[in-house]
């Protein structure tokens, strides 16, 4: 079965060398510098730079459906014939709500609840970016219920960097 896998740029090689993934999503300031781990090849590392932030502020790139068109087509290219990891600084937010966007988009039939209810088992810490998933919400036509999901799991438990996790497609 093909697994989704976040993790923070701290601990992004480990991760990728661990689960054998073929294909890696960064989720970023636009500055940091990201180096490519081993083994994956150019195209099969996207690189979205933006900030976490919900709302524009001066000198930071609010994430918006650019991105969010990006990192939707690249997913559905993706042949889930090894893991993918996405990540984002700390692991918590922006990596999180790639996830949760990838779970939605890869299982059109599969409720949203179940998917937020599983991403908060995995992560105790996960707090999705809020605009990045209704963003994706309007595009994937969820009418809602994936803001809606994601707004009842709540804040994460407070942590600096979240633990690398793994989130099932189906």
């Amino acid at each position: 079965m093909p697994t989704l896998h976040v993790s923070s740029l701290s601990r992004l090689h480990e991760t990728v060398a661990t689960v054998r993934a073929s294909h890696v999503v960064t989720l970023i300031n636009i500055n940091t510098v990201v180096e490519r781990p081993a083994g994956i090849a150019p195209e099969r590392h996207l690189f979205l730079g933006m900030s976490d932030i919900v709302a524009p502020m001066d000198g930071h790139i609010v994430p918006a459906e650019a991105h969010a068109e990006r990192f939707l087509g690249f997913v559905s290219e993706w042949d889930r014939a090894a893991p993918l990891v996405i990540h984002c600084w700390a692991g918590i937010s922006r990596s999180t709500a790639a996830a949760f966007i990838a779970a939605c988009a890869l299982g059109p039939g599969r409720n949203e609840e179940e998917i937020a209810t599983a991403l908060r088992a995995a992560s105790p810490s996960a707090t999705p970016n809020a605009r990045l998933v209704a963003i994706a919400d309007g595009m994937l036509r969820r009418d809602g219920r994936m803001s809606a999901a994601i707004e009842r799991i709540g804040r994460g438990e407070d942590a600096f960097e979240g633990t690398p996790f793994q989130l099932a497609l189906a």
